[in-house]
């Protein structure tokens, strides 16, 4: 079976999503990390606002290896709505998630990719649909915005691998 794979940039203190510059720049070590985490997957899920935002940037950017994966990778969108913008290999989900998801991991291919998408990633968290993480954990602490682990219930993970960036940002592998 495919195994869901969370990657996540997040802040000491959990925070995912606030504007400002607080992701120590790790550079080739980050860019690596990416690389490993990507280089199994084959598929991508995303929530509408995530797809939204990188629809429009993604397609002209040259930032690798990401731009060549996310454009030529399946992306499952979910969303109750038409999308807004055409992007290559964009397929929209609006049965059941849970059910889709679970469906998803029955097919042959790699890992399946999440990326962004807080509501996303927590639903389907909450839904131990998610098989292991690769969080990126910068060196501050931020103080509020929102958080991909929140309120969700105790969940048991393994550390399978830790990395330590030049900057003090933890690259962290965890499995169920």
């Amino acid at each position: 079976m495919r195994k869901v794979v969370l990657y996540h940039l997040m802040s000491l203190d959990g925070i995912a999503f606030e504007d400002g510059d607080w992701l120590a720049d790790d550079g080739p070590q980050l860019v690596g990390y990416l690389g490993r985490v990507i280089a199994a997957q084959d598929d991508v899920l995303m929530g509408r606002g995530t797809y939204d935002y990188w629809a429009g940037h993604w397609p002209t950017s040259d930032f690798q290896p990401f731009a060549d994966f996310i454009n030529g990778t399946r992306k499952h969108v979910v969303t109750s709505s038409a999308l807004g913008q055409e992007w290559t290999n964009s397929t929209r989900v609006t049965t059941d998630v849970h059910e889709y998801v679970t469906a998803l991991k029955q097919e042959p291919g790699g890992d399946i990719g999440l990326h962004g998408s807080i509501e996303l990633a927590r639903s389907l968290l909450r839904a131990r649909l998610v098989d292991e993480l690769r969080l990126v954990v910068a060196p501050a602490v931020v103080g509020n915005g929102r958080r991909v682990f929140d309120g969700d219930g105790v969940q048991s993970w393994k550390l399978a691998e830790v990395e330590r960036g030049k900057n003090g940002t933890l690259f962290l592998d965890y499995s169920r």
